[in-house]
């Protein structure tokens, strides 16, 4: 499926969005720190058997306003979510966001979820003032975008994510470079800065809650804290897969959408 691309303004910057049409209802997919949008183009694929589907360049990413003198941090990209929404002219959209993407969704729903259906939070980072510190280096990144800047194939790129296939590989190697250097250290700062377990508290929509069973960002005792939080959040685990769930678990990934949204996509599938 090959999607459409385009620019809308939003919050005073350009917001880049991909769209993989499909039958039903908006889904909003918001990606993790270094992420741009046309990574997540084989997932989008499958969502869209089933949602009309969207995949939004994060600002300092992809196509997406980027450089010196925007705001990376936190509320910034809230309000570029919620006013994409608004732009969009979507109603009742599902916002799925991956990591650093789901602390986004959370913020902004608490701020204004009235054109939100749900939420889907996929293994956020859980760090915050005076929690355990996130798992992942800054370095990892920093390195992996400086090498990106310069030039570098899928080969390359192996000793970062060594069980990517080489397409997988290769899309992260071209566009990985888009991935502005200040804004993703803003963001970094941020997991350890932003208390986002204040906001999971007052979410009054629906929100599900998928955990990488060997990602190491979302413990048993973390799990547990947030039902404390928020009783009414759904919950499953998808045991064989690192943080980055569909690139470990592609199959995995989608039958825990299944069991926290009611989909069909592992029946679609067989």
């Amino acid at each position: 499926m090959r999607p459409t691309g385009g620019n809308v303004s939003t919050n005073g910057t350009r917001t880049h969005v991909l769209r993989y049409r499909g039958p039903g209802a908006p889904l909003l997919l918001v990606p993790g720190i270094t992420s741009p949008a046309i990574t997540w183009g084989f997932v989008a694929e499958r969502l869209a058997q089933v949602f009309d589907t969207f995949v939004v360049d994060v600002r300092g990413r992809g196509l997406s306003s980027s450089g010196p003198g925007l705001d990376y941090g936190l509320d910034a990209m809230a309000d570029d979510l919620s006013t994409l929404i608004a732009a969009l002219k979507v109603e009742n959209v599902t916002v799925l966001g991956h990591s650093m993407g789901a602390r986004i969704a959370i913020r902004a729903a608490v701020r204004d979820a009235s054109s939100m259906a749900r939420l889907v939070l996929v293994d956020p980072p859980v760090s915050g003032p005076g929690r355990r510190p996130y798992p992942a280096k800054l370095s990892w990144y920093l390195d992996s975008i400086r090498l990106a800047v310069e030039g570098m194939d899928a080969d390359a790129m192996r000793a970062f994510c060594p069980t990517w296939s080489e397409e997988q590989l290769g899309l992260r190697a071209e566009w990985l470079h888009t991935c502005f250097e200040p804004a993703i250290v803003a963001a970094f700062e941020g997991f350890h800065t932003d208390d986002i377990h204040k906001d999971l508290r007052q979410l009054a929509l629906p929100v599900a809650l998928m955990i990488a069973g060997r990602g190491g960002v979302i413990e048993a005792a973390d799990e547990a804290e947030i039902a404390a939080l928020n009783p009414a959040i759904r919950t499953t685990r998808v045991s064989d897969a690192g943080h980055m769930i569909p690139w470990d678990d592609f199959d995995g990934f989608f039958q825990a959408l299944d069991v926290l949204l009611g989909t069909s996509f592992g029946r679609s599938a067989a």
